[in-house]
């Protein structure tokens, strides 16, 4: 019996990835008595002689589009010209991330098109979101990134043009998965692949993931929305149940107004809540 990481799955076929060897594994019959389908990322137990996935051990989250579990990182694409910057755009890629029990990872691409203005502004953006809390890369710190993402399980998220092909081939140059196949990963609204997979990019497990650029959070609560703001967990508001919006004694407003809370966060906030119902 090994120990080992499932890495791709194409129908009732599993490659279990285990001390640098791959095995294709077919579950046994009590996963189907249990209830239980092995997903790409699953850790589990298997016997290498048969070929047969034994038992799978606790996940710490999981997404739904696609079946993956255990992710460590999302890392979130944003450019910062052509196409231009949204904060919207990026505050819900973070929040979408941080509801689904995964760490947001900020890689912000375009840096060597901005004038020095534009740096300026994109200096204060950087130095925003690192005071929330959310490690920030760019080009300049590519190799910071790559080790950051070493031996995680990382899915890939953007806006289309933001460059995240650009970014894999920059991590992995010697990248072995043909660029269209590449391209269909990348490509959320043309994606055919039928199966989801684990790419390793020296040292770093890309997640096939088309189903996760999805910016729908109309399927949270409002309470849970408001979960996801790390930086509004720092002030105690006079009610408990404070939604940081119209409430007497809302220490966030008051945060807010002496500038101790980015204003474009708390506006997207907003416009998120906007959005749910419940």
């Amino acid at each position: 019996m090994l120990k080992g990481v499932i890495v791709k799955n194409i129908s009732n076929a599993y490659t279990v990835l285990s001390e640098n060897k791959t095995y294709v594994c077919t579950p046994r019959g009590k996963f189907r008595n249990e209830k239980k389908t092995p997903l790409v990322g699953d850790f589990c137990t298997f016997d290498e002689e048969n070929h047969y996935l034994l038992e799978l051990l606790p996940r710490k989250n999981e997404l739904k589009r696609p079946n993956v579990c255990n992710v460590d990182y999302c890392l979130i694409v944003t450019s910062l010209k052509e196409p231009l910057y949204n904060s919207l755009l990026l505050d819900k890629e973070i929040t979408l991330a941080s509801l689904s029990q995964i760490e947001p990872i900020l890689y912000f691409s375009k840096t060597d098109l901005l004038n020095d203005e534009e740096k300026e502004k994109y200096f204060q953006i950087k130095k925003m979101y690192e005071q929330i809390g959310y490690p920030v890369f760019d080009q300049d710190v590519l190799s910071e990134l790559k080790a950051f993402l070493q031996h995680k399980i990382v899915v890939l998220t953007g806006q289309t043009g933001a460059g995240k092909s650009t970014l894999i081939h920059k991590i992995a140059p010697y990248i072995t998965i043909k660029t269209g196949e590449i391209s269909k990963a990348l490509n959320r609204g043309k994606h055919t692949t039928r199966h989801t997979e684990i790419y390793d990019l020296e040292g770093i497990w890309l997640c096939d993931t088309p189903g996760f650029s999805s910016l729908d959070v109309k399927e949270y609560s409002k309470v849970a929305i408001k979960d996801s703001f790390p930086e509004f967990r720092e002030y105690s508001c006079k009610f408990r149940d404070c939604m940081h919006l119209k409430e007497q004694g809302c220490a966030v407003k008051k945060a807010l107004l002496e500038g101790h809370i980015a204003k474009s966060r708390y506006e997207n906030y907003q416009k998120m809540l906007s959005e749910v119902s419940k």
